[in-house]
């Protein structure tokens, strides 16, 4: 399964936004934002957090992509 934060960032356009901005109010860590920016997983603490600083829902924010045929998962 693939994650993709695409949503997320333009949502954050949307906004007016910056990725800083969005660390400084839900709270977050630099290492948390730099693994979303390489769509790489982080938990659902991490979302729930930023659903409830943007009110949004987890599906406004995130997709899950299931892999091509063939491939593996990094994990």
């Amino acid at each position: 399964m693939i994650v993709s934060y695409k949503k997320l960032w333009k949502l954050l356009i949307d906004r007016d936004l910056m990725k800083k901005d969005l660390r400084e109010q839900a709270g977050l860590t630099t290492n948390v934002i730099a693994k979303m920016g390489k769509n790489e997983n982080v938990s659902t603490e991490v979302l729930c957090k930023i659903c409830d600083t943007l009110g949004c829902e987890m599906d406004d924010i995130v997709d899950f992509i299931p892999n091509s045929e063939g491939e593996s998962d990094k994990t």
